[in-house]
């Protein structure tokens, strides 16, 4: 028969409180949503163009505005698919509103390719883009802020 003694015990249930402590710990300070490319890109005024779609002028500060460009403006929870040094693919969820998956390509850091697809007002969408650094941002782009 195995005896088990007192201090074993106690230090079995001391070693578990600490594990119980610092998963509570670490679930409460989730990491912040973060992309790898986010830093690869240099700030400033963007064009975005897609066939078939109007050019967009953006003052980019932040790659993930580009993730939901159709349902730019929203706040939607994001789930990250792929996250790579030169590329990303997330999924987002806008309620009613709908769901895109994108996938963010960095050529370089003043360019950035765009696949997205999902659905929008009840209705699928899907378009390749190309997102260029075209200056620095001014009165003529739109300030896009995430």
């Amino acid at each position: 028969m195995y005896r088990v003694s007192s201090l074993s015990l106690r230090m079995a249930a001391g070693f578990s409180a600490l594990l119980l402590c610092a998963f509570a710990a670490s679930a409460t300070q989730a990491p912040p949503f973060a992309l790898a490319i986010a830093g690869t890109i240099t700030p400033g005024k963007w064009r975005i163009v897609s066939k078939g779609l109007p050019t967009r002028l953006i003052c980019l500060s932040d790659i993930t505005v580009l993730v939901q460009l159709e349902h730019s403006g929203l706040s939607c929870p994001r789930l990250i698919i792929e996250n790579e040094s030169d590329h990303a693919t997330l999924h987002y969820s806008c309620a009613a509103a709908g769901w895109g998956r994108t996938t963010l390509t960095v050529m370089t850091p003043r360019l950035v390719l765009i696949d997205s697809q999902g659905i929008a007002g009840k209705a699928p969408f899907a378009f390749d883009a190309e997102a260029r650094r075209v200056g620095s941002c001014g009165d003529s782009a739109q300030v896009v802020r995430h």
